[in-house]
């Protein structure tokens, strides 16, 4: 007998062999757990918060735009892939890189450097080059948000800047967008943390933010009356949310603050699918300030790690942690979400170069699944028996279209689960299930059995159907999977 079939007989007798779409076998233990079984009850008279169709966003460096040719209408693979999470989303542009090494020139032209530059996010190891925003990457940006139909959150550079450049550079980007572009502008990224970074001197504190703020906002507002804008687009300082929410709540829009799942090196697939006590008590301090203020509050920058982990933020785990996250937050009321990324940053949604093309990286399915539910309104969608699948999480919305719709992620690495939901009407579902072959999976993650192209197109393949029996609807979900379930 050959070596290999005598490996793979061998294998076949001790367990059972799976060969994934890239051809790697996986020796999967012959006794498999049996499935969990897990009651879902959908009560439809108990609404929660809204989902809006702007809710879904992604974050990129503002060196970024130093690049007229990254965020233009003729990068029809990016403008595709952005268009497929969303005809209605928001791309935040801010970053380190928006006080520190970018500079508004309203009369330069791009450098020989500028036009060949992809900017990933910015880890705060190595020096940056000084790049300049011109009038150029406006005007391109412009076209970018027409094709896509997104509009933008824009910083204005608070670090290094002066009130009088940040005023004429929201000039500029208010008249050449238009104020339907604009959602608002921001002054400063991350300023809670712009003592250690050695922007401002160790004394640097809350009130002295809210003076220097005030005194930029309003160059601005001197220049361009009709600006909006949103705040303090805080690093991890909650802190500072109240008195910036008391002090400027007719001023702002919504409120913005930063997050990340896990840090390095303790950061692992494990520790980012399973709940976090803190981001539950981040959340319990913004219900405060908007019980205070009545100010809505956007997630502005987030994403699994800072700076990104490979094998962990580059793999299917960070797509069901972040399906699953933008409905954490949306239940928590938020109205918005932007993950970071661009250039080959290990966590970015979206990977690739004008020069290199795009891809749809893996966590770009989490947010796919949350884009094909659609905005809506939240229901109640109550677990039980999940003691022996406890990673199991349930969501149900009401959709603008009238349809009723759950979204379900088993992040359970070693638990099928088999749930029973009850309290819809209809006669029958359709189920699009978000899969790869295991967790730390880089390239072979499926939605709806179909892969995104590069230019952003994505028709399922596979819709299976649900039928109603006896007012209930069973669906088996594997484990480390999820599955989106569209009710007719």
């Amino acid at each position: 007998m050959k070596r290999r079939s005598f490996l793979q007989s061998s294998l076949l007798l001790s367990g059972s062999l799976m060969i994934s779409r890239s051809g790697i076998a996986q020796v999967l233990p012959r006794r498999m757990l049996p499935a969990v079984p897990v009651d879902l009850a959908i009560d439809l008279t108990q609404q929660g918060h809204r989902i809006l169709p702007s809710y879904t966003g992604l974050s990129y460096e503002k060196a970024q735009l130093a690049n007229p040719d990254f965020f233009t209408g003729k990068n029809a693979q990016l403008v595709g892939l952005m268009r497929t999470l969303g005809r209605h989303g928001v791309l935040r542009i801010g970053g380190n890189t928006s006080d520190e090494n970018t500079f508004w020139n309203p009369h330069k032209k791009p450098s020989i450097k500028d036009l060949k530059m992809t900017a990933g996010p910015d880890t705060g190891r190595h020096p940056l080059r000084k790049v300049t925003i011109t009038p150029e990457s406006i005007r391109d940006l412009n076209d970018f948000l027409e094709e896509t139909g997104w509009t933008v959150i824009y910083g204005l550079n608070l670090g290094k800047g002066t009130p009088e450049n940040a005023a004429d550079e929201a000039a500029f980007v208010m008249e050449t967008l238009g104020q339907d572009k604009v959602t608002a502008f921001q002054l400063g990224n991350e300023p809670d943390a712009f003592a250690l970074k050695g922007l401002r001197p160790r004394t640097w504190d809350i009130e002295d933010y809210l003076a220097e703020w005030h005194k930029f906002y309003n160059a601005v507002k001197e220049r361009v009356p009709n600006a909006p804008f949103a705040g303090p687009d805080t690093a991890s300082n909650l802190t500072w949310l109240m008195p910036f929410a008391m002090k400027f709540r007719d001023d702002v829009r919504f409120l913005s603050s930063h997050y990340y799942a896990i840090r390095r090196p303790t950061g692992t697939i494990e520790r980012l699918l399973s709940p976090s006590q803190r981001l539950y008590k981040e959340m319990d301090a913004v219900h405060r300030v908007q019980n205070a203020t009545g100010l809505p509050f956007r997630m502005t920058e987030t994403n699994s790690c800072p700076g990104g982990k490979q094998g962990v933020s580059d793999t299917f785990a960070a797509a069901l942690w972040a399906g699953d996250y933008m409905y954490q937050l949306a239940e928590a009321g938020n109205i918005g979400i932007n993950f970071h990324g661009g250039g080959y940053g290990w966590y970015t949604p979206i990977a690739g170069t004008p020069e290199a093309g795009f891809l749809a990286r893996p966590e770009y399915y989490g947010l796919l699944l949350f884009a094909e539910a659609g905005p809506g309104r939240l229901v109640s969608a109550k677990l039980s028996g999940t003691k022996d699948a406890p990673l199991l999480t349930a969501y149900a919305l009401h959709g603008e279209d009238g349809h009723l719709r759950v979204a379900l992620f088993n992040k359970n690495a070693d638990k099928d689960v088999v749930v029973k939901i009850s309290g819809s009407a209809g006669l029958g579902a359709t189920l699009m299930r978000l899969e790869a072959p295991w967790l730390a999976d880089t390239t072979d993650v499926t939605f709806g059995g179909s892969v995104v192209g590069v230019d952003g197109r994505w028709l399922p393949l596979v819709e299976e159907t649900v039928p109603n029996k006896n007012g209930l609807y069973t669906v088996h979900l594997k484990r480390a999977s999820g599955a989106l379930l569209s009710f007719n």
